[in-house]
């Protein structure tokens, strides 16, 4: 009787070990899967993180193109504007220079 006891309390505890063995190696294993899918999500942020950023960088480009385009467009009007104004100066300025060497050379006579 006491033998049959002792194999029972035996058995009992040899299933009990059995059992947290296997819920140890569940929980092991449960914890390589969340890491596992722990890494994937953060190589996921990572890569959606880049294409974002790549994609804010070419709109940034583009912008900055635009911007450097109309910049461009805008000093080459003014820049004919100059001109424009600077040919009309241009011939006043040799007629006054002009007539101020006839005055000078009409004086120094």
């Amino acid at each position: 009787m006491k033998v049959e006891v002792l194999e029972s309390i035996k058995k009992t505890e040899d299933e009990y070990k059995a059992a947290i063995s296997q819920a140890e190696e569940e929980r092991r294993t449960s914890i390589q899967n969340a890491e596992f899918e722990a890494d994937n999500l953060i190589a996921k942020a990572a890569a959606n993180a880049e294409e974002y950023r790549k994609q804010k960088l070419a709109e940034a480009h583009a912008e900055a193109d635009r911007l450097h385009a109309e910049i461009i467009r805008d000093g080459e009007v003014k820049a004919a504007e100059l001109r424009e104004r600077g040919s009309r100066n241009m011939e006043r300025a040799v007629a006054l220079l002009v007539s101020r060497l006839e005055g000078a050379l009409d004086a120094g006579a």
